[in-house]
């Protein structure tokens, strides 16, 4: 025998134990293949067919009737397997009898019983007012998510209870898998429980034909009787009679039953009420619920709890739920100003940004939050820059300005903490501009020095965020998809006017990073009206050449690292004027400073003379220069973008006057040495060798010079110079690209001859 053959088997019983009428659930092996195979039900020897409802072939459910036996068996009989067996058994308890005006402290069933005389409840099934299974085939509940079939059918409900019930929601939910035989079952089910309803209707008017024939009679004999008395008003009448009869049933009714069914009207009351907040109490309860996530900082399950409110009861016209939702959105727009607020918020990260504008585009917020943040992060960068101006100007007056002149660039940017410049740092990108005769200016980096470099290091740490915030708001990225599609035709219209103002954006920060670097390095180059906003470092003393190659390293850097964020290089021309006005000044500057040096030379004349005749004042000239000349290397080379030094003809002119003016003050030296009275010759130091006869004649006994022998040694330190070193000089100017090398040597010519003739 095939096992649907199989005679039934009860291995379980839920409840296993209960008063008369109670609901159980029946679970085992065999129970029947369908409704109509299940012919025989007794629980505790008592049939229970009539309220059996066949779910599955494991699974049935019914009400346990008024048994006989306290205790007994449960008995399933189908057509396909026999009587069964039970491997369980349900206990029968004695209920307690409660009447109508007895009160209870809990819930009583409220049961649908037939009675065969007046039973109006003919076609609801006896179990609930809402069956379980409408169809009355195995019900296989699917695998699909429940938020994509809210999607699919939106505003629709499965429950065929509901007034937006959905057929094709409640198939897909509970029978996507049931065969297309099963499926026709089901809807001659359903044919046969429409009939039957309508069967009930009348079966109830055929039942009840004797009763209407006799209330027809009764009221027939009372009219008769009326019109023969005349009497319907008086005093005594039967009319009147019956009426004060009626009267006194109805009040003593109303009195018997008054407090009971008030309790009832309340009971029911309550009852609704509980089964609104249950299926409402999403909604009630969410108020609270975003006041916790608030404070969780949980905002994303926020917007989803908000935007599920939104699509049930944003257009509710029930008054509980609209207001209700008003709170909710009180609530909501409370989050908005926090979000913004910590969006304007500033420091802040590119990451929380980015997250704090994408929730704001979620709730809706009004205007533009992440033009807002853009704009709040353009004013922010610019108070960091002046306080960082405001701080060194401060500390070098002696004010409570910064802890120390040096400072740390690893420290986070705030405007009332700038921390001190990493020595480390300077010295790094300081060495390759250092002299080889004096190391110790990398160990005192000046103020003005220091703060361009925390001014670049500042800018570099914020520009890059603020510019990505930006391409990020362009391309659309910041928003979520929904609030994306719903802006989008928005920012498409501002889009134009948005790259403009942030345009001038850029361009405020770097006329600002430019002006606040030449009001430190290049002050005289900065107009009379902004001396107070970018200046303030009067009483310090000029930048040598070797810083101002430092500065200039620094500046490069950061245009080097502005450009690698592809900022377009309209926007960076101001910083590349600033780096040739710059380059211009420190040429010049060392210039100067090579003049004051050569200057010094006459001091550093000993006299000593080597066996070509030559004094070391000849070399001690050209290492002057060549020294100077290496220190401008690296400003005189053109960089990417840049443009030459001597581009100007002034910048040439003004080169090429300060070489000459080198060469004016070491011929002047010459022409010193050669006149200077024997009186201030220092000769004490000079050995026999250096001043032998054989070399230069009579040279007196204590080896002083007389004005003739130094005439000497001038004269062919200027030999040598005009056949070497004037032509190493030139050669090396020739080498770093200086213009106007031929006015140069020829003027050195000239000046060389005409102190040889003299």
């Amino acid at each position: 025998m095939s096992r649907s053959r199989q005679p039934p088997l009860v291995t379980g019983i839920s409840p296993n134990e209960g008063i008369p009428w109670t609901k159980v659930t029946i679970r085992g092996e065999n129970l029947g293949t369908g409704p109509p195979d299940l012919i025989g039900l007794t629980i505790c020897g008592h049939n229970c067919l009539l309220t059996a409802e066949w779910m599955s072939a494991s699974k049935i459910v019914c009400r346990v009737g008024q048994a006989k036996n306290d205790k007994g068996d449960i008995i399933v009989t189908t057509k396909s397997g026999g009587r069964g067996t039970s491997t369980v058994s349900f206990k029968l308890l004695k209920p307690e009898k409660i009447g109508i005006l007895d009160q209870s402290a809990v819930w009583v069933d409220e049961m649908n019983y037939y009675d065969m005389r007046k039973d109006r409840n003919k076609g609801i099934p006896p179990l609930s007012l809402r069956p379980a299974n409408p169809l009355g085939i195995e019900i296989e509940k699917s695998k699909f998510p429940q938020k994509d079939l809210e999607m699919l059918f939106h505003g629709m409900s499965a429950d065929f209870t509901s007034e937006n019930f959905s057929a094709a929601w409640y198939l897909i939910e509970n029978h996507s898998n049931t065969s297309f035989e099963q499926l026709k079952t089901a809807v001659n089910n359903l044919k046969k429980q429409a009939n039957k309803k309508n069967e009930g209707s009348l079966a109830y008017v055929k039942g009840g034909l004797s009763t209407f024939f006799e209330a027809q009679d009764a009221l027939s004999a009372i009219h008769q009787k009326l019109e023969a008395d005349g009497t319907e008003k008086v005093e005594g009448s039967m009319t009147q009679k019956l009426e004060n009869v009626l009267n006194r049933a109805s009040n003593t009714a109303d009195t018997l039953f008054q407090e009971v069914l008030g309790r009832k009207d309340k009971a029911d009351s309550t009852r609704n009420a509980l089964n609104v907040l249950q299926r409402f109490k999403f909604l009630f309860n969410l108020p609270l619920n975003i006041e916790r996530n608030i404070q969780k900082g949980d905002y994303d399950v926020v917007i989803n709890d908000y935007e599920k409110a939104k699509s049930l009861f944003g257009k509710t016209e029930v008054q509980v739920f609209k207001k209700y939702y008003a709170e909710v959105e009180t609530r909501i727009e409370a989050l908005r100003e926090l979000l913004l607020d910590k969006l304007l918020e500033t420091p802040s990260t590119l990451h929380d940004q980015k997250r704090y504008i994408r929730y704001l585009s979620d709730l809706h917020a009004p205007g533009d939050p992440a033009w807002q943040c853009i704009g709040a992060q353009h004013k922010w960068i610019l108070q960091l820059m002046h306080s960082c101006k405001e701080g060194y100007v401060k500390d070098l007056k002696g004010g409570p300005g910064l802890h120390s002149p040096m400072l740390d660039l690893d420290n986070d940017v705030r405007p009332s903490v700038l921390g001190h410049l990493s020595q480390t740092a300077s010295l790094k990108r300081g060495s390759s501009f250092q002299s080889g005769r004096d190391d110790t200016w990398r160990y005192k980096t000046p103020h003005r020095v220091a703060f361009v470099e925390k001014l670049t290091k500042l800018v570099l740490s914020q520009l890059p965020n603020f510019w990505k915030l930006w391409i990020s708001y362009v391309n659309g990225s910041l928003f979520s998809e929904t609030a994306e599609k719903t802006g989008q035709i928005e920012r498409l219209k501002n889009v134009r006017q948005r790259q403009t103002d942030f345009k001038k954006m850029i361009q405020e920060l770097m006329h600002s990073l430019v002006k606040l670097s030449r009001g430190a390095l290049l002050p005289f180059t900065i107009r009379d009206g902004d001396v107070r906003q970018y200046g303030g470092w009067e009483g310090t003393s000029g930048l040598s050449g070797q810083w101002l190659a430092h500065a200039i390293q620094t500046v490069r850097l950061t245009y080097e690292s502005l450009t690698a964020l592809e900022i377009p290089n309209d926007m960076l021309q101001t910083i590349q004027d600033l780096i040739l006005d710059l380059r211009v000044h420190c040429v010049i500057v060392t210039l100067q400073h090579t003049a004051e040096e050569i200057k010094r030379l006459t001091e550093k004349e000993d006299w000593i003379v080597d066996n070509e005749g030559l004094t070391s004042l000849p070399c001690q000239f050209e290492q002057c220069i060549v020294h100077s000349l290496q220190s401008l290397k690296g400003v005189l080379e053109c960089k990417s973008g840049e443009a030459s030094v001597f581009q100007q003809p002034k910048t040439q002119e003004e080169v090429c006057q300060l070489s000459i003016n080198i060469m004016q003050i070491f011929i002047h030296c010459l022409e010193q040495l050669s006149t200077k009275p024997d009186a201030d010759i220092d000769t004490t130091h000079l050995s026999v060798d250096v001043s032998s006869p054989d070399l230069y004649g009579s040279i007196h006994e204590d080896f002083s010079l007389t004005s003739e022998q130094r005439l000497l040694i001038v004269l062919s330190n200027c030999c040598y110079l005009e056949r070497h070193t004037f032509l190493n000089i030139a050669e090396h100017f020739e080498k770093h690209s200086f213009q106007g090398i031929e006015k140069i040597t020829q003027y050195k010519e000239n000046k060389n001859a005409h102190q040889l003739d003299q």
